[in-house]
């Protein structure tokens, strides 16, 4: 390690067994949280894609399917069934764009709002259980460091689409 970054104390050391490979851990986390997340999502349209979706729409940052597809890194002719699939579901829908006749807004309905709160509140107490070894401040500061580290990939490697690198992993995991 570098004279920036110590050894880390015995208190600090990982409990037995665990394993100090970056890329093996990161696949534990993304396995257990897949399948945290699908287990309290239930026949939500498209799993948690379509959870985050929702999520993206609700955060009103990307009001255009091509805006959508590009913060989440899913292929722009996937998007548009995913889309479908919401609205035919009633939990969006597809506006006019006052500022582009040429587009549409993707808008959260009441029930995809509703909808939303309540599959939220179990997704994040299935991510509590599944951050359970962390105290509250630590999944808390866990979180950040995971966002900014998200954000500074997306920065470096844009074109990289985040479902195929999970879809990759979870298939490998099958194996």
């Amino acid at each position: 390690m570098s004279a920036e970054q110590p050894e880390p104390t015995s208190a600090e050391a990982l409990p037995a067994g665990a394993s100090d490979d970056f890329g093996w851990t990161l696949g534990v986390l993304l396995r257990a949280y897949h399948n945290s997340v699908v287990s309290v999502i239930g026949d939500f349209p498209h799993g948690p894609r379509g959870y985050q979706t929702l999520a993206a729409v609700l955060g009103g940052d990307h009001p255009t399917q091509l805006a959508l597809a590009a913060h989440l890194g899913i292929d722009r002719t996937v998007m548009t069934y995913l889309i479908d699939d919401l609205v035919a579901k009633g939990l969006v829908e597809r506006r006019l764009n006052p500022a582009d006749r040429r587009s549409r807004r993707i808008v959260a309905t009441p029930e995809g709002e509703r909808v939303f709160r309540e599959l939220g509140r179990r997704v994040r107490h299935a991510e509590d259980r599944l951050l359970g070894a962390l105290a509250p401040a630590e999944r808390v500061a866990f979180r950040h460091l995971l966002a900014r580290v998200a954000c500074d990939v997306r920065d470096i490697e844009p074109a990289t689409d985040p479902c195929t690198v999970a879809e990759k992993l979870f298939s490998d995991s099958v194996r």
